[in-house]
């Protein structure tokens, strides 16, 4: 769920019955390759914190669909990517999800072609090597990394533009103001979904379900059980524009603090946030398609999502606290992620539901009610992304 545009005079609603995405856009064997090749394989997609691979010769392992790019720190302490392949006939470089070399080569365990941490290759075993052959023709082939914050971004794409900071969601919310570089993992949690990966993004991404699946979180953030984001979603918010009770204004329940059980903080806060940073009880930055950040008073999460087929989606949560948070002994971790992991599975859940009606004969497509107006804007942003990998591959066939 985001947090909702910036208010302005406006009602945010739909006043059309607006068309969803088809129904086999969430099942299709093809669609997902679809998907696959037009957004997860030319965007920037989130992999892993600089945190994970700290030390020089540590690598990641990250899986998006058939792809496996090999994410390093050099001797040098500087971040690469490439494609976990080697240039001889193919194969796997590193089996292992991650770890930390033991040597300053990437060797091949087929047949030892070894390669620099830049990417060079430095030596082949044969006997004798072609005529013409030349080692600077044959590096690995590198993937396009670009690190946010302490977050680390691989992009596919050949021709790859900008950085990971440039293409976050425009309805995100600025987080200038919470330390991410600084903070650490304070418990992480994983669970395999069975929808695809767009069911959760439009579940994120309105608050009509709020209600019936999330009784402690409407509790916590009142609007929410009123099934809206923000005070605009309400046609008849003008009634209540002078109404800063967080029902219609949005924020925390009287009393609380942040997404906690008992909603109040639990560690240390952050000491830069504005006052109406911590009167908002959260805020949101989504990263399409991949992660995105929520910044409370005394906390950051961060959700993750890797597609593992049509109708599989991993989701990786972290909770990230100041150092001093989990040193001090005084953090109830449990009393945070507990609350945050109830809320997921709701959500996890009730995706599933929703994609296991998708397989209908009758049902090919949805309509859109005007709470969700956000909902629309994704379906027009994936929408838009299938089009423009179509226009470059014909530009690319032209050629």
């Amino acid at each position: 769920m985001t947090a909702g545009p910036a208010e302005s005079e406006a009602y945010n609603g739909l006043r059309t019955a607006e068309v969803t995405l088809p129904s086999r856009a969430y099942w299709s064997d093809a669609e997902y390759q679809r998907d696959l090749d037009a957004i997860w394989y030319r965007n920037w997609i989130m992999a892993c914190r600089e945190a994970d691979v700290a030390q020089p010769l540590a690598y990641r392992v990250f899986k998006l669909g058939t792809q496996e790019i090999l994410i390093i720190r050099d001797e040098t302490g500087v971040l690469r990517a490439f494609h976990n392949t080697c240039r001889h006939r193919g194969s796997q470089l590193c089996g292992e999800s991650e770890g930390r070399l033991k040597a300053r080569l990437l060797t091949c365990p087929y047949h030892a072609w070894s390669y620099s941490l830049r990417g060079d290759l430095v030596r082949v075993p044969s006997k004798s090597l072609p005529e013409g052959f030349d080692k600077a023709d044959y590096p690995l082939y590198p993937v396009a990394l670009s690190v946010w914050r302490g977050f680390v971004f691989v992009n596919l794409a050949e021709d790859v533009q900008g950085s990971a900071a440039d293409v976050f969601d425009a309805g995100s919310a600025e987080v200038s103001n919470w330390p991410l570089e600084d903070l650490v993992t304070g418990h992480a949690f994983r669970k395999v979904m069975n929808c695809n990966w767009k069911i959760f993004w439009e579940n994120f991404n309105e608050c009509l379900h709020c209600p019936g699946v999330h009784k402690s979180l409407s509790h916590l953030v009142p609007i929410y059980g009123r099934g809206l984001m923000a005070r605009h979603d309400d046609p008849e918010w003008a009634l209540h524009a002078d109404n800063d009770a967080p029902e219609y204004s949005g924020g925390l329940r009287a009393g609380a603090e942040t997404w906690s059980e008992d909603g109040r903080v639990h560690g240390p806060a952050f000491p830069k946030l504005t006052e109406a940073e911590r009167r908002a009880g959260q805020t949101y930055a989504a990263h399409l398609p991949s992660m995105f950040v929520v910044g409370h008073v005394d906390y950051v999460r961060t959700v993750r999502l890797v597609p593992l087929g049509p109708e599989q989606t991993e989701l990786v949560a972290e909770w990230l606290f100041l150092p001093e948070a989990l040193t001090s002994g005084g953090t109830d971790l449990e009393n945070i992620v507990r609350f945050g992991i109830q809320v997921l599975e709701e959500d996890a859940a009730i995706c599933e539901i929703n994609q296991r009606g998708l397989h209908s004969l009758r049902h090919e497509a949805g309509v859109l009610m005007p709470e969700e107006y956000e909902l629309q804007r994704f379906h027009q942003w994936v929408r838009g992304q299938h089009a423009q990998a179509l226009t470059s591959t014909s530009a690319e066939n032209a050629r």
